[in-house]
């Protein structure tokens, strides 16, 4: 299938009105829309949206590329879009981006569809082609173009195995819908290590599975592997080799750099995978280790905390704020700190932090050391060292046994790990750990206790800033967990902030596209809709579809008015004991009047401010 059959006249703009990247994307779908290739134009957009959040599909050299595979798609197609002056797209270059193709591919395309929209993405490699199409007159040139390019017969770039100790670099490329970028990074590798002198083989990781897989042969012989992939690729086949992991992105723009690493062996000896698809090094890629094992910790603790927040505010809400009474008694047991869910929150932090630095050998010790914290009021903080000694007292204790007969090899992880890993573990964290920080913890909670004026007010600040300014990120998250640990510390003022904070940016969103439906799309504005609903639920992630299409404007109005909010919720005092539920909980805070008050301001000046500074929709 050529690519003109997908790339119709009906699906071409020569001349985009459009002047940044959100009015880049409604046109286009527009486009595809009125062509008759979508079933849902709404559903469609949210796909592409969704897309472009995980990262800019602007991938330099006047190119962006949006694309989504989705049910919304009713024939696979790829609508062209050219501004001759260039629009900002947020491409990885920095440079504004001229040539737009937006590809449409439906849930159920067969591979030849596929096939033929990845190799658009090889097309566009060309610069001398990429001219061609900015100089094309009309539509039928352009399409006559691409008739031409492809007809051509393709080179192989690729460099033949070397003979003897010569250099051999393999490389996976892989991107999350795997219909551009994939191929792209694979191109852009064989190009430039061809033009190096560098023999390379990449696998691409696609839509249509997996091409020119790596043998065993290959791995044996490599000198290392780039890894450039945005999900999960099989790992373990590479442990005992060294491998760069990046970014599909930069297996495109830092082509020479990755390669230039990757024959001097410029990169850490890959371990293996753990059972849950984890990569685990020898070493930290960019810094990157220590914040993925606390991540781990803290998406496998949130759900403790969501669950038992929302019984704990049940309790209260039937048994007033003493929890009296046998149902709100019930969900206390069930969702509490002493019997239910909130008792196992540091133990888990520190378990899956554990286990994300030495596998399942470091979660047992991760665990009891986390208990030993809780239950000393060493509380999140001792939970975090917990966590990270079990993980690397385990990592250690695997290499000093390395040495040990193959005939042992089995009493590793029944005896010798969790034996010797929770007695030293344990032993630290009791003689050394626990008793400065369960005085730094009395220090902080004096601290937080004795807050008031300007200090608080500016805690507040900062903590709903951090809410909106990632919204579900790790920025979130990190205020987040400091509320949760000021309402372990018996501090309800903290969270209040929070919570309040993290409110705002969608009911801000569902504000403004109510009452300033001409800078939103008739899909915006539905489904902003649902942003009154994920504000008051306390779902900050309601509003990153908004703040990928628009994120100068949309994030800087929403942490604008999530710091109005925190600020406010620290000035009037309030409290709230649940850690999670939005409006729901609202019986529970002091003065629930000021505290709708306080939210409702940070939304209507976020709102505001996106109905003025946003462009009207053409």
């Amino acid at each position: 299938m050529k690519i003109t059959e997908l790339l119709k006249r009906d699906t071409v703009i020569m001349n985009l009105t459009a002047s940044n990247k959100e009015a880049v994307i409604d046109e286009l779908v527009e486009k595809l829309n009125g062509a008759n290739r979508l079933n849902s134009k709404a559903e469609f957009k949210e796909a592409i949206l969704k897309r472009e959040s995980q990262s800019t599909t602007g991938i330099g050299e006047g190119i962006a590329i949006p694309h989504a595979k989705t049910k919304a798609v009713k024939q696979p197609a790829i609508c062209f879009g050219r501004s001759v002056s260039g629009i900002n797209y947020e491409s990885l270059d920095g440079q504004p981006a001229h040539l737009f193709f937006m590809i449409a591919a439906s849930e159920g395309a067969n591979n030849t569809h596929l096939e033929t929209l990845s190799r658009l993405s090889t097309l566009l490699m060309d610069e001398g082609f990429r001219k061609q199409l900015l100089e094309a007159k009309d539509e039928e040139e352009l399409l006559c173009l691409f008739d031409e390019k492809e007809n051509e017969k393709e080179e192989e770039v690729e460099v033949a195995k070397p003979e003897g100790n010569e250099p051999y670099v393999l490389a996976v490329t892989a991107c999350p819908t795997g219909i551009a970028h994939t191929y792209m990074a694979a191109d852009s590798l064989k190009a430039k290590a061809a033009e190096l002198g560098i023999a390379i083989k990449v696998e691409t990781n696609g839509s249509t599975g997996i091409k020119n897989g790596l043998t065993k042969e290959d791995i044996e012989r490599a000198t290392a592997i780039i890894v450039a992939a945005d999900k999960q690729v099989e790992m373990n086949r590479f442990a005992g080799k060294h491998v760069i992991q990046v970014p599909v992105a930069d297996g495109i723009r830092k082509t020479e750099t990755l390669l230039n690493r990757a024959v001097k062996q410029d990169a850490p000896i890959f371990k293996g995978v753990k059972e849950d698809g984890k990569a685990e090094n020898t070493e930290k890629e960019n810094g990157l280790g220590i914040y993925k094992h606390l991540m781990n910790g803290v998406s496998n603790m949130l759900p403790f905390v969501v669950g038992g927040g929302i019984l704990i505010a049940l309790a209260f809400s039937f048994g007033g704020i003493k929890a009296e009474g046998p149902l709100a008694e019930l969900f206390m047991s069930i969702g509490g700190g002493g019997t239910g869910a909130f008792l196992f929150l540091v133990p888990i932090l520190a378990g899956f932090i554990a286990s994300s630095i030495a596998d399942r050998p470091g979660f047992m010790p991760g665990v009891v050391g986390g208990f030993l914290a809780a239950h000393a009021n060493a509380g999140f903080l001792g939970g975090l060292i917990a966590g990270f000694l079990a993980g690397y007292v385990v990592l250690g204790l695997k290499k000093l046994f390395s040495g040990l007969p193959v005939q042992l090899e089995g009493i590793k992880p029944v005896l010798l790990y969790p034996v010797f890993g929770l007695l030293i573990t344990g032993v630290v964290m009791q003689k050394v750990v626990i008793p400065p920080v369960v005085a730094l913890n009395e220090m902080l909670t004096g601290w937080l206790n004795g807050l008031n004026g300007t200090n608080a007010i500016l805690l507040g600040l900062i903590l709903g800033a951090m809410m909106a300014i990632d919204m579900g990120g790790p920025i979130n998250k990190a205020a987040f967990t400091f509320g949760i640990a000021a309402i372990e510390a018996k501090n309800f003022g903290v969270h209040s902030a929070v919570m309040a904070g993290g409110m705002v940016p969608p009911l801000a969103i569902a504000l403004a596209t109510t009452f300033f439906k001409s800078k939103f799309t008739e899909a915006e504005r539905k489904s902003g809709l649902t942003n009154y609903i994920m504000g008051a639920s306390f779902i900050t992630e309601g509003a990153i579809p908004f703040a990928a299409a628009d994120p100068v404007r949309v994030i800087v109005s929403c942490v604008v008015g999530s710091s109005i909010a925190g600020a406010l919720s620290m000035l009037f005092q309030i409290t709230l004991p649940a850690p999670h539920g939005g409006l729901f909980v609202i019986a529970l805070v002091n003065k629930p009047v000021l505290y709708i008050f306080s939210i409702l301001i940070g939304a209507v000046v976020s709102a505001l401010m996106m109905g003025i500074w946003k462009k009207k929709v053409k």
